[in-house]
């Protein structure tokens, strides 16, 4: 009996756990031996050899046959089948050989990815914690990765091939078998372009060829494919890119987002592109997106597919934007296949947002920040994946790093444990010896983005981690995932320590406006105004702020990634630039200036000093009263909020390309959904409720509807509302907003109502 029906005979097929006992099996001086002639196994081969070497420095060797008593690795395919697609299996033997078969090519590679993650390795050793054996097949068909080389993505755009090569690879090693490129969607150019981008399409198609992974192009219709000359166009470019790439598994093209084409005019575009991808890739197919279908559009989408069961139809992929993934699945022809489009790129203004993030995060960090989100992306995985045969994320740059590696493992096995794939992750990328305490610095990154920063005390505790592990791993310093998980750690605590020094300014610059007989409303602008620029002289923390300005610099120089749109030319604002935004008052100071410019045009020093106590009062409405920021967690303590509720997240605004002036609290806004509710209220008192926001909005206290006595739409204007006496006489009053109307029609997400801030006012 074969070693391989040995271990199916004794372990089922399922996914099994390695067994390991016994003392380390010493592999420094191990050789390769590569059973057949087939040149995907000698790829492999050669990755063991060169990921060992980066490590070790050791030089594994390859032998024509098993040499005696000495390590060796066999790599092998199966012979029988009976692993499934993309599955192997492992077994080492206390003398040292080590039998690696992959079920097909596919299964080979990842079969070496497992061992790379399982060796203890330092310069001038490795070793497995073994004997062991292993047998594993993945549980979805779809494991893959965007990685668009478009000037608009935040690092791909400064990339080599070879860094290509290297990040493909890194990823096929944890289980992805699939890239998605982005080969033409606009004509923007990007200074950090190494090569064209028709040169890089070709490039990296060849690099999916080499490993053997799938290579797919999302190539969206953005513009109106009634447009005869524009659509000759796209097809021709089409054509040109299926005649340039070696390999080609999949063309994506979304219904929306870009785009806004009816699905009676995309999907006999998708056929027309379908000709000429199949007479260069016969076994490709194309795939649509239902992002912006809704009602009679998804109708004419899946009636269009019933109707015709098109044979170049690979099947429907769900995205942001796309009806739920269940309905999906519903509709969809059974001989199609269902593929996630998951996000897993930005915090803020996405499908999957930071849930109870803090204000201060958005405003600096920004939309595309250094990030790991293991314990959030396995809930979501949990809850999408089982209705999809799997998936290929939205990625804009290495700053997810780790959620790429998360989404594959689970891909490979939906149970894995976060914690345990970051530590699979960290001991790939940073050592065994430190792979536990780093994982669990991760998990503590995600931990600083839950709930109001001034009440997480765990921030500071998180900088001290990493700062041992620097000084523990010096030789790391110029690892770029390293670099990116320090600087994180830093920035955290440096905007924490801002936020409470920046505060703490402002409510010293109001006090400073109060009205004192010895000085006038000039004098006392100035002096508010003093206060709050003290920053600009004497940072907060300048030893952090140093640290992160020159970590940014090296992830700038290390891998390309772009944080600054003057330092180091960042396509966009929101596009990663988490250093320009540094420094971002964490205050309202911007806001007041604007205001006393205002206040100085007023017409005599009793109109000055009305505005100036309105301002420098403005969240303190008085005894008796209550006040709400409403997308702050720690200022919005009326909110009735349900945690347990997904998706729930306020809405970070994004004016003036970051640079708002405006007020912070107008810059996130919240709509409570099960409202404000208000205790011990006096019963003898009349009350008002005021509100800011944008956009027309109805107001119930204890389900009866308020008539307005003063109603702005504008940002920051006033809503008020009298509230009936006798709804408050039994101290405690209820109180919901809502939009006049559910949902504006062709008026965009962002833009329609929204809440920013609530008083009930005793009069």
């Amino acid at each position: 009996m074969s070693f391989l029906k040995r271990i199916l005979f004794v372990l089922p097929l399922a996914l099994v756990p390695s067994l390991s006992w016994g003392q380390a099996i010493d592999l420094s001086g191990a050789v390769l031996v590569v059973r057949g002639d087939s040149p995907a196994l000698s790829t492999v081969a050669t990755v063991l050899q060169e990921e060992v070497n980066r490590r070790t420095g050791l030089d594994w060797r390859r032998a024509a046959e098993v040499p005696p008593a000495r390590a060796c690795i066999e790599i092998a395919l199966s012979a029988d089948g009976g692993l499934g697609p993309e599955g192997f299996s492992l077994n080492a033997t206390p003398a040292g050989r080590i039998q690696l078969v992959g079920a097909d090519a596919r299964g080979a590679l990842f079969a070496a990815g497992y061992l790379l993650r399982k060796l203890d390795w330092k310069k001038g050793a490795v070793s497995l914690p073994g004997p062991f054996a292993a047998i594993q097949k993945p549980e979805y068909a779809i494991r893959g990765h965007q990685l668009g080389y478009r000037a608009r993505a935040n690092s791909w755009d400064a990339w080599t091939p070879e860094q290509f090569d290297q990040y493909i690879r890194e990823l096929a090693l944890f289980g992805t078998n699939a890239i998605e490129n982005i080969p033409f969607q606009d004509d923007q150019k990007s200074p950090h372009f190494k090569l064209s981008r028709r040169d890089m399409n070709r490039r990296m198609s060849e690099i999916c060829a080499k490993y053997g992974l799938a290579y797919w192009v999302w190539t969206p219709a953005d513009f109106d494919l009634k447009d005869e000359s524009k659509r000759a166009a796209a097809l021709k470019d089409h054509e040109e890119l299926y005649a340039d790439c070696p390999r080609l598994d999949g063309v994506f093209v979304p219904g929306g987002d870009p785009g806004d084409n009816h699905p009676s005019d995309v999907m006999p575009f998708l056929e027309e592109v379908s000709k000429l991808l199949l007479k260069r890739h016969p076994a490709a197919r194309v795939w649509i997106s239902p992002q912006g279908f809704h009602g009679e559009k998804l109708d004419a989408m899946f009636r269009w597919i019933d109707e015709h069961k098109p044979a170049w139809l690979g099947g429907v992929v769900g995205g942001p934007g796309s009806p739920p993934l269940d309905g999906l699945r519903e509709r969809l022809d059974p001989r199609y296949r269902l593929r996630d489009y998951p996000d897993i790129t930005h915090i803020v203004r996405c499908q999957y947002p930071v849930l109870n993030l803090d204000q201060a995060f958005a405003l600096t960090l920004g939309r595309e920040c250094i990030m790991a989100r293991p314990v959030f992306y396995a809930k979501v995985h949990a809850l999408t994946a089982p209705f999809t045969d799997g998936f290929i994320s939205y990625s804009d740059g290495v700053h997810d790093d780790a959620n790429k590696i998360l989404w594959s493992q689970f891909g490979w096995n939906s149970a894995r444990d976060p914690r345990d794939i970051m530590i699979d992750y960290c001991r790939f990328f940073f050592g065994p010896g430190v792979a536990v305490q780093a994982a669990d610095g991760l998990l503590a990154l995600e931990e600083n983005w839950d709930g109001p920063i001034c009440h997480n005390g765990a921030i500071e505790g998180t900088l001290a981690l990493w700062k041992n592990l620097e000084a523990a791993k010096p030789e790391l310093k110029d690892n770029w995932r390293w670099q990116m998980y320090v600087l994180r750690a830093y920035y955290d605590a440096y905007t924490r320590q801002r936020l409470f020094r920046e505060q703490a300014l402002e409510q010293e610059a109001n006090a400073l406006l109060a009205r004192t007989p010895d000085r006038t409303p000039a004098e006392a602008m100035k002096a508010a105004m003093a206060i709050l620029r003290s920053v600009d002289a004497n940072p907060t923390r300048p030893d952090l702020r140093d640290r992160i300005i020159a970590l940014f610099d090296d992830l700038y120089h290390s891998i390309g990634l772009q944080t600054d749109t003057k330092r180091y030319q960042a396509s966009g604002t929101e596009r990663g630039c988490s250093l320009e935004f540094l420094d971002y008052p964490l205050n309202n100071r911007w806001w007041l200036e604007d205001e006393f410019k205002k206040v100085e045009s007023l017409p005599d020093a009793a109109a000055q000093w009305s505005r100036l106590d309105e301002l420098r009062k403005w969240e303190d409405p008085g005894p008796g009263s209550f006040y709400d920021d409403l997308g702050n967690l720690a200022k919005s303590p009326h909110v009735v909020r349900d945690y347990f509720v997904m998706p729930m997240s306020d809405e970070f605004a994004w004016w003036d390309n970051g640079y708002s002036r405006a007020r912070l609290s107008w810059q996130v806004t919240w709509w409570p959904r099960d409202g404000l509710q208000y205790n011990r209220l006096d019963p003898e008192a009349a009350y008002v409720l005021r509100f800011t926001g944008f956009g027309d909005m109805k107001a119930r206290a204890d389900g009866r509807e308020l008539t307005a006595t003063r109603y702005g739409t504008k940002t920051g204007d006033i809503k008020e509302y009298p509230v009936p006496k006798e709804l408050t006489k039994d101290g405690r009053l209820t109180v919901k907003v809502e939009a006049e109307a559910e949902e504006l029609p062709g008026v965009n997400w962002r833009q329609q109502p929204r809440l920013s801030e609530a008083w009930l006012i005793k009069q």
